[in-house]
């Protein structure tokens, strides 16, 4: 991460603390308002009572209950903006965590993991210390899905030129993205699929209320209560009335409570949440977007056939169900449902809602979890300014050119930057000896196309390469619980290499000492046949090896196959490893002085 970048999150953090501080401070002050208009409102209340005036105790108590809602809203308020900037703060910890070595807090895709994906787990892709876990800045569970689908699969280079550009607009802009993310941090909390959620409570036609009259009584009860009582403080026997009418009303809305909470339980908690959702469609709509492609996700954000933004109907649903919320407090809700039927009302106006905007709502949620895949690619281009954005086309055989490249996980102090162009061979063959850097080179070239193909910057000084299907060879392991051997799992995975660069032209494969659990004159023969056969097929890549030998190759397929290798240099009983790619076959090996190291001379 850039130094720059490193303490403009460092102000935020800043920034953040001093505000939350107030906010803690404000929020004290409401409650203790709220204690005082309780015992102030009863001790009035009770003088009331005493003077038998009922106009009195009416007037007294809506006012100790108007103040009282007035309170417990404005309390509302002060969490919510308090939960927005705890939300805030942990977005820029978060970036300071992972630029100081620790983990992510957003999911590292671990359940994506898969050992018989073509590249994925051989180069890194999921899991702990992986490529998803240090750029993933989804916070939803189908943005995760949505962010693991492009890291497994290359997109066209149409697709990766929009991202790109989308990537680029949203990286020169820290605020507007982190907005973005601090809106939707509630995920990482909650731990579930709300948009799951919401499709089963969108499409559960199940769930009816009441019937034509019902619905049409509570949308006059308010009416109803207001004359009563407005009669009754100048007719008293208006009073029996008015009471007559609230404890009805209160037992209808018990009688109906089951479905009720049926209804609230389709979408449990979701009213702050789905002010969340709307606050982040709200951010992509209000935009004024330079990239085509986040023009078209804004556009695709209004709900179809309304006249009104995405923004605006998921607010009002949110509102719908902040409300039917207020029976969570018995006091409240009790009040609410004697003089209006508050229940009844809002559950048959949330009811109102799902007919009329129903599962065309749910594309929406793709929507954000596009954006907060770009967000993602952005927040890496923004903390590695000095990435690069490559150069992909599209060709009938693949092809790498990059300047100064890197492997993106290793720490940028510690990297060592090679170059390699693809020209005049179509397979490089590369020697070396042990803990040269063969092996780290090849998942270099295969991680930083990972990144290209998905529309990310890569770690280089400049790239250029075609879109290709990539398909590695590289660890191997056996598997007790499938009966596989180390040489099975080698046969397996070669044999996919081989099925792959046959049946797909734009294959390129990244190979790593084949046939490693057999013996050494079978390991050269099997090596050797293999390299053959990928040539034979049209093949374009890299092969790693041990095995001098091989080189010798490059004779019988001038144009075709290249010599490069990593050396050591020698000074006494020391090894140095300078880890840079050299044309030509390696001469030098080290496994006598690394034997040595450990006690085990060799003559």
């Amino acid at each position: 991460m850039s130094e720059n970048i490193y303490q403009h999150y460092r102000q935020h953090i800043a920034n953040t603390e001093v505000q939350l501080t107030a906010l803690r401070r404000a929020i004290n002050n409401n409650s203790l308002l709220r204690l005082v208009a309780i015992i102030c409102g009863g001790a009035a209340l009770f003088m009331a009572v005493q003077s038998e005036q009922l106009w009195l105790v009416l007037a007294l108590f809506f006012l100790v209950i108007v103040l009282f809602m007035g309170l417990v809203w404005r309390q509302s308020k002060l969490e919510a903006r308090k939960a927005a900037l705890d939300d805030f703060l942990a977005v820029n910890l978060n970036e300071i965590a992972i630029a100081d070595g620790n983990p992510n807090r957003y999911p590292h895709g671990e359940r994506f993991m898969d050992r018989d994906h073509p590249y994925t787990g051989d180069l890194d892709v999921f899991g702990s210390s992986s490529l998803f876990a240090r750029i993933n800045r989804c916070a939803t569970a189908q943005a995760n899905r949505l962010l693991a689908g492009w890291l497994s699969s290359p997109a066209g280079a149409a697709t990766i030129a929009m991202r790109q550009h989308a990537v680029k607009e949203l990286a020169g802009d820290t605020g507007w993205s982190q907005r973005f993310q601090t809106k939707l941090w509630f995920n990482l909390r909650h731990g579930i699929d709300f948009k799951t959620q919401f499709e089963r409570f969108l499409t559960n036609e199940q769930v009816t209320l009441g019937n034509f009259v019902l619905r049409r009584y509570v949308s006059a009860v308010p009416w109803l209560m207001a004359l009563a009582v407005g009669l009754a403080i100048f007719v008293p026997a208006f009073s029996r009335i008015a009471i007559v009418l609230a404890l009805a009303h209160f037992l209808i809305a018990i009688g109906h409570g089951r479905t009720i909470n049926r209804i609230a339980g389709e979408v449990n908690k979701a009213g702050r949440l789905l002010g969340a959702f709307a606050a982040s469609f709200e951010l992509i709509e209000s935009r004024a977007w330079q990239s085509q492609l986040g023009e078209k996700l804004a556009s695709s954000l209004h709900a179809k056939g309304k006249d009104k933004p995405v923004s605006a109907a998921f607010r009002e649903l949110g509102r719908l169900i902040d409300r039917l919320d207020y029976r969570l407090n018995m006091l409240v809700g009790a009040v609410l449902n004697m003089v209006a039927l508050w229940d009844l009302r809002q559950a048959f106006a949330i009811l109102e809602w799902r007919k009329q905007y129903g599962t065309d709502m749910l594309n929406a949620f793709y929507t954000v979890a596009e954006m907060e895949g770009l967000v993602s690619l952005a927040t890496l281009s923004r903390n590695h300014p000095q990435w690069a954005f490559p150069q992909v086309c599209e060709a009938p055989k693949p092809t790498v050119q990059a300047t100064a490249l890197a492997h993106p996980l290793i720490p940028g102090h510690a990297a060592v930057t090679n170059d390699y162009r693809q020209e005049n061979h179509r397979v490089a063959l590369i020697t070396g000896s042990n803990m040269a850097g063969k092996s780290t080179f090849l998942r270099t070239v295969g991680i930083n196309a990972v990144l290209a193909f998905c529309g990310a910057p890569v770690c280089a000084r400049e790239m250029r390469l075609s879109t290709f299907h990539l398909v590695t060879y590289m660890r191997i392991a056996d598997s007790l619980n499938e009966s596989t051997s180390t040489f099975k799992a080698e046969l397996n995975r070669i044999k996919l290499v081989l099925q792959t660069v046959k049946n797909q032209a734009d294959t390129f494969f990244l190979v790593d000492e084949m046939l490693r659990g057999t013996n050494s004159m079978d390991k050269y023969l099997g090596s050797k046949a293999i390299i053959k056969q990928l040539i034979a097929d049209g093949g374009v890549g890299m092969v790693a090896t041990h095995d001098l030998q091989l080189a010798k190759l490059a004779d019988d397929y001038p144009g075709v196959l290249a010599n490069y290798h990593f050396d050591i240099q020698v000074k006494g009983d020391e090894m140095l490893f300078d880890y840079k790619l050299k044309s030509g076959e390696c001469t030098i090996f080290n496994a006598s002085l690394l034997l040595k190291g450990i006690g085990i001379n060799i003559n």
